[in-house]
């Protein structure tokens, strides 16, 4: 069951136009981007062993597979994505190494059941409110092997107490100051800023933990993002 919010981006993630923008977006938006992919591979090789299943929720575009893919040429990798044109587009730009990828279109459920190695979820979980964002995480970490690492990173609020207007401006700049079209960046920054599934960073904490994740800690944030590894039990 998809809520209104997330309904809402999976129609903009079916504009073919939009879609085959995306690759543009992340890093003009989301500070040190391609750095945290560079974190969040080396979160995974801490736990992972050589020749690594990795399961990749959100992996329409991509960019994050790609990323790890290029650097870990003994992986392999299941990625799912409820955008079928996204997951053309990914497949398109992993034309090198598909022969260690295989998708599925669908949510979570629609994955493989594993035991996985490791497991992301990048840019996708701050479009699910808060029980369907426990949902999907305990899929996920139902799909791991025990101690497996399970990275996630998405839009978060420092604290309930911050000045959200002042964060959401930081947002804003920082996209215009990466180039993005002011008139773009502010309707972005409208559109992030109206979503009721952006929570503050305990809350988030608490969401991954409540889905089976131990010993979950922050390693990375940035103005509007956060980033966290947790392991399953």
């Amino acid at each position: 069951m998809t809520s209104e919010v997330q309904n809402h981006f999976l129609r903009a993630f079916e504009d073919p136009d939009w879609v085959q923008s995306y690759s543009d977006g992340p890093v003009k938006f989301t500070p040190g981007f391609l750095d945290v992919h560079k974190m969040v591979n080396i979160l995974l090789q801490e736990r992972v062993p050589k020749e690594a299943q990795i399961l990749v929720h959100g992996a329409g575009g991509g960019l994050e597979l790609e990323a790890l893919a290029d650097v870990n040429p003994t992986w392999r990798f299941v990625g799912v994505d409820p955008s079928k044109p996204m997951l053309d587009v990914a497949e398109a730009r992993l034309a090198p190494v598909m022969d260690r990828v295989t998708m599925h279109h669908g949510f979570i459920e629609s994955a493989p059941t594993g035991p996985f190695d490791g497991a992301t979820s990048l840019l996708t979980l701050h479009f699910l409110e808060a029980s369907e964002r426990i949902d999907t995480v305990r899929k996920i970490v139902g799909r791991l092997k025990p101690g497996a690492p399970f990275v996630a990173v998405h839009t978060s609020l420092p604290a309930a107490q911050a000045n959200k207007d002042v964060w959401w401006s930081r947002y804003q700049a920082f996209a215009i100051a990466s180039g993005v079209d002011p008139d773009r960046a502010c309707q972005a920054r409208e559109a992030v800023a109206s979503m009721p599934t952006v929570y503050d960073a305990h809350v988030d904490i608490q969401i991954l933990e409540d889905a089976g994740l131990i010993g979950v800690s922050t390693f990375y944030s940035a103005f509007t993002w956060r980033g966290w590894i947790g392991y399953a039990a």
